[in-house]
C-alpha cells in the first residue's frame, strides 16, 4: 500500500479519480448527501476520531496540533493495517480516496489519516 496514491476529497465535490477505492472517513453521515448518491466502497467510521475528540476539536485551528497527536494515538490503538487490507488488499493497485464533509481539508482528520496511512502502511 505504501506505493499507492492516497488522496482526500470532499464528498460534495466531483471525484478526481473515479477508479479509486473510495472510503468515507467521517463518523457522521454528511449532511445533504443521499446514501444512494454517494459512490463509495466503505463507510469507515472506525477510522474517524472518537466523538469526544471530534467535539473537543470543534475545527478550532489553534487546537489542531494537539488534535493531531490525540487522533494519531487513537489510530495507533486501532488495527488500521488489518482494516485497510480487508477493504483494499495490497494486491489492489488502485488509488485510495478518503472522503470527508470537512470544509477545511488541511486541518481535517482526513488529512491526518492520509498522512498516517502513507507513513504506516
Amino acid at each position: 500500500m505504501t506505493s499507492r496514491i492516497i488522496t482526500v476529497e470532499r464528498v460534495y465535490e466531483p471525484t478526481a479519480e473515479p477508479q479509486a477505492v473510495r472510503l468515507l472517513v467521517d463518523r457522521l453521515w454528511p449532511r445533504g448527501v443521499r446514501r444512494e448518491e454517494l459512490a463509495l466502497d466503505d463507510w469507515s467510521k472506525d477510522l474517524a476520531p472518537s466523538t469526544e475528540l471530534r467535539k473537543w476539536y470543534g475545527h478550532q485551528v489553534d487546537r489542531f496540533e494537539v488534535f493531531r497527536s490525540r487522533y494519531v494515538a487513537q489510530l495507533d490503538a486501532f488495527p488500521v493495517h488489518d482494516y485497510v487490507e480487508r477493504i483494499s488488499p495490497s494486491t489492489d493497485a488502485r488509488a485510495v480516496t478518503l472522503l470527508t464533509a470537512s470544509k477545511d481539508l488541511p486541518h481535517s482528520h482526513a488529512r491526518i489519516l492520509a498522512d498516517y496511512l502513507r507513513s504506516n502502511l
